[in-house]
């Protein structure tokens, strides 16, 4: 048998590989990781139906991106999100499925006049959530408004 050597190569490209005592460096969860917070006001809970149940001001287009942090911000009363339908016009190209909290969440896209600048969260057994989405682009003097108006019912 041969004594291993300096380098590997892999991909084509010369590497050295790391040495069998060094520290994997560990992996850094959503929760360690310092970051911006969620932008979401909820309308409070009460005894007569809305048509909206909040606002949510996400900072890009990029589905992937912003659905799990809207996600993991949700009230566990909401339940599990197996789906979400979102505005097909104000996001960016997303696939019809993704894992979030090692869960698949179904994603679906409309182009519906009915609902432009929604997103819509459904949870088997607990029905259906629909929340006003600010456009990432808004500033804050102009959003403001709107995600008190999701605070306090009044969306």
């Amino acid at each position: 048998m041969h004594a291993p050597t300096d380098h590997t190569v892999a991909d084509g490209h010369l590497r050295r590989p790391l040495p069998r005592h060094a520290p994997v460096p560990p992996a850094r969860s959503r929760a360690t990781r310092p970051g911006p917070l969620l932008r979401l006001r909820l309308a409070p809970d009460g005894q007569v139906p809305r048509r909206l149940d909040g606002v949510w001001w996400p900072r890009s287009d990029d589905l992937l991106a912003e659905l799990p942090e809207l996600l993991a911000g949700l009230p566990r009363a909401w339940g599990d999100i197996a789906s979400v339908m979102v505005d097909g016009t104000a996001w960016a190209g997303s696939p019809g499925r993704m894992l979030v909290c090692n869960q698949v969440v179904r994603l679906r896209r409309s182009t519906a006049a009915h609902a432009p600048g929604t997103v819509v969260l459904m949870a088997p057994g607990r029905g259906r959530r629909d929340l006003r989405v600010v456009p990432p682009g808004t500033t804050e003097e102009a959003a403001r408004p709107l995600m008190s108006a999701g605070a306090d019912g009044l969306v």
